[in-house]
């Protein structure tokens, strides 16, 4: 009987030298060592004849030296090193020893090097573990991973064998039977709870983790060739994301340290993770990826240099369901040194990539209609108005950083068009914060900051509280006042509309000279003006009856005295301080 231990290498012991005597073993009592093999700087004292049986490499080597009585042979880079060549020879000597899911690759590849083939001798080292692969490995999803994830370490002769290929073949296959299993344990759970519903559809998602990146974007893609519903593929994705990025979960908070001159071996592997990541997130619009997840992963995008195509594909999926965005997503911490506090240069980008896409669906659904089909309540103009006030509730959050340039703040602002404030007090807040961080800004700068506020979209309140700000230019003040006058003047006499909603009106005729492309967009562009206005008429018109009643209550009483309303009103204007006065810094500051 051949013991296990007449295999003998010269690493067993480390203080015994190479080639002693003690490692001359016999496999029979009568038969010696005759040939020592070196892999990789490691010897093993074995005996010609059950090697060149069985492998055709050591046949030939054998054979084509110029000493018949060679007695060392050296092999470089055979897969799996001095381990898998131990259980080759094993496998010479007739020894038993278990093929598993961990070993298989590496003894595949072996025996592929050794060429270990049939011509040599029947159930040779190959079909062995061909048939190890076929019956056992491809069955499984578990080994078919596993076998996978050892091919990591192995030289290009393992795609030569086609392990890779088929075991994830063996993966996307054995995943769409999952699905078909979890479809029906779906069903099951019904009325159960969700945890348990996400347990019984994506129990394999934990399983990929342990894949190498470029192993994993093969899987991935061939699931979605085969099949594989495309909620499952983003699952796996966040939870590979989670398990491969270190600190995903935390890079909300803004590190210096991390940047640093050149980036680590470790960020540039997180990069190309990141990379790879994005190109596999499924296409169809109908896919729900989590803004969560793709703010996470725009951050660490933006943390590690990642390429520049990535952070652009991640912005525009942000775009397209921008006004689902809260605010705090948003608030993504500037990485480079001297910059502001926040990325103001992503947001702008995203909002601009927004309203492409708003505007391509609004030319889409004129071509299909054939006519001006967007109102007050579409889709689009909802999506526009919540943009809207998230982009002033963002400029108020960024406006007191003290590094902020005042172009990229001017910036932020412009890009979004009139209609998609129907008021401008977010706005009219947010520049007043910002005038009060920044105080050193010229007047001239202020006045342009200021000029992109609409006096006759703010509400009671806010006007009252500029007509108080000494923040404010003294021509922004007098506006201010000026538009309330006007506003009262119109609640008095029982109008419902301003000058301002009647220069719309009125320019809103088509020329005869425009062609009638061209006036089907103006008509497009005032009858949206038109619905705007009328939209903020209704928002003040419960304030405006409620001043007419009192105004006209405070008229009844006065007429007494000798003085008129207007009188009145004009003297309680000329108490409000436009120029200076302490009080309007206290009334600045509650605001």
């Amino acid at each position: 009987m051949v013991s296990e231990n007449l295999l003998s290498s010269s690493k067993r012991s480390p203080t015994t030298p190479k080639f002693c005597n003690s490692f001359t073993t016999r496999i029979f009592s009568d038969v010696a060592g005759d040939i020592t093999i070196v892999v990789d700087g490691e010897s093993f004292l074995l005996h010609k004849f059950p090697l060149v049986s069985r492998s055709g490499k050591i046949r030939k080597m054998v054979a084509e030296a110029k000493d018949s009585n060679i007695s060392k042979l050296e092999l470089c880079s055979l897969p799996g090193g001095p381990h898998t060549f131990e259980l080759a020879m094993k496998f010479c000597y007739g020894m038993n020893f278990e093929i598993t899911a961990a070993n298989v690759a590496h003894l595949r590849c072996a025996a592929e090097y050794l060429e270990m083939t049939e011509d040599y001798r029947e159930e040779n080292l190959i079909s062995r573990t061909e048939t190890y692969l076929n019956e056992f490995v491809v069955q499984s999803l578990e080994k078919s991973v596993e076998v996978l994830s050892t091919c990591e370490l192995l030289p290009p002769i393992a795609e030569l064998v086609e392990i890779p290929n088929r075991c994830i073949e063996a993966i996307s296959i054995n995943a769409c039977k999952e699905q078909l299993v979890s479809g029906l344990s779906h069903l099951d759970c019904n009325g159960e709870s969700t945890e348990l519903k996400s347990t019984c559809l994506e129990w394999w998602v934990e399983d990929l983790t342990v894949l190498r990146i470029d192993y994993y974007q093969r899987v991935i893609c061939a699931m979605g060739t085969a099949g594989v519903r495309q909620d499952s593929i983003v699952a796996s994705l966040m939870h590979y994301a989670q398990m491969s990025l270190n600190g995903i979960e935390k890079c909300q908070i803004w590190n210096p340290a991390r940047m640093k001159p050149s980036p680590s071996m470790e960020e540039n592997h997180q990069s190309i993770i990141v990379e790879t990541l994005v190109s596999l997130m499924p296409t169809d619009k109908s896919s729900s990826i989590p803004l969560s997840f793709l703010f996470g992963m725009l951050r660490m995008a933006i943390m590690l240099d990642a390429a520049i195509a990535c952070r652009l594909e991640l912005e525009r999926r942000i775009a397209f369901r921008l006004e689902m965005v809260l605010l705090d997503d948003l608030l993504i911490p500037s990485v480079r040194s001297g910059d502001s506090l926040f990325d103001v240069d992503t947001v702008h980008r995203i909002l601009v990539n927004f309203l492409q896409r708003v505007e391509e669906e609004e030319e889409e659904e004129n071509e299909d209609c054939g006519y001006e089909s967007e109102g007050i309540g579409s889709p689009g103009h909802g999506s526009l108005l919540k943009v809207g006030r998230l982009i002033d509730s963002y400029l108020s959050e960024i406006a007191p950083d003290p590094y902020l340039n005042l172009q990229k703040f001017i910036a932020m602002i412009e890009i979004l068009p009139d209609y998609a404030r129907v008021i401008d007090d977010g706005l009219y807040r947010a520049i007043d914060i910002y005038l009060k961080a920044h105080p050193m800004l010229a007047e001239h700068e202020c006045k342009k900051l200021c000029k992109l506020i609409d006096c006759q979209k703010l509400s009671q309140e806010a006007c009252n509280h500029a007509a108080q700000n000494d923040r404010l230019p003294v021509q922004m003040t007098v506006q201010v006042l000026y538009s309330e006058q006007l506003r009262l003047k119109n609640a008095l006499s029982g109008g419902s509309g301003d000058g301002f909603l009647s220069q719309r009106i009125s320019s809103g005729i088509p020329s005869a000279a425009m062609s009638p492309r061209d006036n089907y967009a103006s008509l497009r562009r005032e009858n949206r003006e038109l619905k705007l206005e009328i939209s903020r008429m209704r928002v003040r018109l419960s304030e405006l009856e409620k001043e007419q009643m009192y105004m006209k209550q405070g008229m009844i009483d006065k007429s007494g005295n000798g003085k008129t309303f207007f009188t009145s009103l004009s003297k309680g204007i000329g108490r409000i301080g436009i120029f200076s006065g302490p009080g309007r810094r206290e009334a600045a500051k509650i605001w």
